[in-house]
């Protein structure tokens, strides 16, 4: 496929040097991981989800170094959002797996919780390695898949800071989308007056069809473009209306495992979303496991093309390019830096890890740094399936670590301690990803970037030690406050392998659906993530990708693009992630509950103003989205 990477100037060309590096852009940015960090840790555990941190960061990095300390420099800015969103992304990645070593703990499988250090030396090696994963990669990821990838939230990004450089309809366009997206989300998850999901049953089908009602999801949508937000679209559809019927429907009273209960009184008491929740996540996994591995396996030409460029630069450690924006930290640092903390993982005893453990998290830490950096440009980092790879790793690392003897407690820690530092890998791979691309798209230089994330990286491991035990000592995970579901997933993935009884007819279906899709020619890994994804969660993306299909086929004759409505969609994705951070920093302070006003609101009443409130940002969305006259 062709791109257009030759005739693609940044905003900031390359012969420009302006302030990025400073003291002001490191400090704000450190501040912004740690606060991105801890609250992003506790959301997660509390509700499966986490934030993304880079746009909030790009738009608070804005106010400080433009409104507060009055310097015109969006480079700067830029910088203060890449150390700033790394604390979000090692969070996530900590928090869908280390919480398993707890919960064993507390069962009398192993004799102590893990400590702060054991904690902080695991998501240190898997923060350094994400980044350093990624050096290599970036010229044939962000470079030369220039035009082809979209890298949604990567855009929405760009266009935050660029609006604060122009004046005028691009930024009133951009914080217009940025108010109402955050009115919004405190209206559903502040005050709760509206939930953030609606479904409609289908009985005959023993389904539901059912849609968030958040305006980030469908700007993600609307971003992406219709081609690839209908990939997911079919994922999600090919989940819930046709294997989650055969489940039930063939199923009946059998009792498939791993559920403790016949598939017909699993539906009578869950619904659909208990077949999903015990059935179609196996099928997501082993289906994203095989179209990682296509992906991988159809990118090592370019992969190696890369590295073979980049292995010349270990005859001297001085990148030789005259270009700014093309200089990358130096292949000797990344080759050394990774040998060195795979023989720490090796050797350090808090970590609990061996030979094999450390060979394995640099082998399959390197795929998935790959995946997770492409499916950030598909999907951007909010939507990056990051637990799903954490799942195949699970698979395949605790099935190598069992034949190879190493069973019990001790091979389940080795199992959880891999799939931990590739899970923070894998996060933090694609947070890098994205954020050099935003640094492509304004002009930023690689190397500098690079040491930001690396920053980043290490002080976000060095606070989510101490969110973790903390938050175990306040509440325990699994319990009400904290039910850390992916964590609980993965502890069972775990027990499952090393014990013989994990539903594997559920993951080889996952894959064969994964080869038959590229059989066809279509984009696996899209459609993957679609079956992996809540249907709620790919329906308003889909619908944002339908607008973006409706407005540029009826107006792009007219102006050429719609880019107004790329830069509201921006808008609606920053101030989401902005009141998202704001209510995890209220609810880890209780205020949250004294806010929530859903005891007062009737069920049916509620699911109407959802239904409102979502066609009003539909009708907000076009409304932006239709060119101005003075734009033809």
């Amino acid at each position: 496929m062709a791109n257009n990477t030759t005739e693609f100037k940044p905003y900031v060309p390359a012969d420009k040097i302006t302030p990025e590096f400073t003291i002001t852009s490191i400090i704000t940015g450190i501040i912004l991981a740690v606060v991105f960090g801890a609250a992003n840790a506790y959301l997660g555990l509390r509700v499966g989800m986490t934030v993304s941190a880079s746009i909030p960061a790009a738009v608070i990095a804005m106010g400080v170094t433009r409104v507060i300390l009055k310097k015109n420099s969006i480079l700067e800015s830029n910088m203060v959002q890449t150390i700033g969103s790394a604390g979000e992304s090692l969070a996530a990645g900590a928090i869908f797996t280390m919480p398993a070593l707890f919960l064993w703990a507390r069962e009398g499988i192993l004799p102590n919780a893990p400590t702060f250090l054991t904690i902080t030396l695991i998501a240190l090696a898997g923060g350094i390695l994400g980044v350093l994963f990624m050096i290599p990669l970036r010229n044939s990821i962000i470079v030369q898949e220039h035009g082809v990838l979209p890298y949604p939230e990567a855009q929405a990004c760009a266009e935050v800071l660029l609006a604060g450089e122009e004046k005028g309809d691009n930024a009133k366009a951009i914080f217009s989308g940025l108010g109402i997206s955050a009115a919004m989300k405190f209206i559903v998850d502040g005050l709760k007056v509206v939930p953030g999901a609606v479904a409609a049953p289908f009985k005959h089908l023993k389904t539901e069809f059912s849609t968030e009602i958040y305006p980030a999801v469908t700007a993600v949508g609307y971003i992406c473009g219709f081609k690839i937000s209908s990939y997911l679209f079919s994922g999600g559809l090919l989940a819930w209306f046709v294997l989650i019927p055969a489940i039930v429907l063939f199923g009946g009273d059998s009792v498939l495992f791993p559920a403790d209960c016949s598939v017909a009184e699993l539906y009578a008491a869950g619904g659909a979303g208990a077949i999903w929740s015990k059935y179609i996540r196996y099928v997501g996994a082993g289906a994203l496991a095989a179209a990682g591995i296509i992906s991988l396996v159809k990118s090592l030409p370019t992969i190696v093309k890369t590295f073979a460029s980049a292995m010349k630069g270990l005859k001297g450690s001085k990148n030789t390019s005259n270009d700014r924006t093309s200089n990358d930290l130096s292949m000797r640092f990344v080759l050394i830096s990774v040998a060195v903390i795979a023989i720490l993982i090796w050797l350090l005893p808090p970590i609990q890890a061996g030979l094999i453990s450390a060979l394995l998290i640099v082998i399959f830490g390197f795929f998935f740094a790959t995946v997770s950096s492409k499916m950030v440009g598909l999907v951007g980092s909010s939507n990056n399936p990051v637990s799903g790879m954490a799942i195949a790793t699970l698979l395949i690392s605790t099935i190598l670590l069992k034949v190879s003897g190493d069973t019990g407690s001790h091979g389940m820690v080795s199992a959880i301690t891999i799939g931990s530092i590739i899970c923070i890998i894998a996060a933090i791979a694609g947070d890098t990803s994205q954020d050099l691309k935003t640094g492509f798209l304004l002009g930023a230089t690689p190397k500098k970037q690079q040491i930001g994330e690396l920053i980043g990286a290490v002080v976000s491991a060095l606070t989510i030690g101490g969110v973790l035990v903390l938050l175990d000592k306040a509440w325990g995970f699994g319990s009400a406050e904290l039910s850390a579901p992916q964590a609980t997933l993965m502890k069972l993935v775990t027990e499952g392998v090393m014990n013989g009884n994990l539903p594997w007819n559920f993951v080889f279906i996952g894959a064969a659906i994964t080869v038959i899709f590229e059989i066809l020619g279509l984009p696996s890994l899209a459609v993957a993530i679609g079956i992996y994804l809540p249907l709620e969660l790919t329906t308003p993306i889909f619908i944002g990708g339908i607008l973006r299909l409706i407005i540029e086929k009826k107006f792009k004759s007219e102006s050429g693009e719609s880019s107004s409505g790329v830069l509201f969609s921006s808008g609606l994705i920053a101030g989401e992630g902005i009141i998202g951070i704001l209510l995890a920093i209220l609810t880890v302070a209780g205020v949250a509950d004294k806010i929530d006003l859903s005891r007062f609101i009737n069920p049916v009443v509620g699911n109407i103003g959802a239904l409102v409130l979502f066609a009003g940002l539909i009708a907000l969305m076009v409304k932006y989205a239709i060119p101005k006259k003075s734009d033809k």
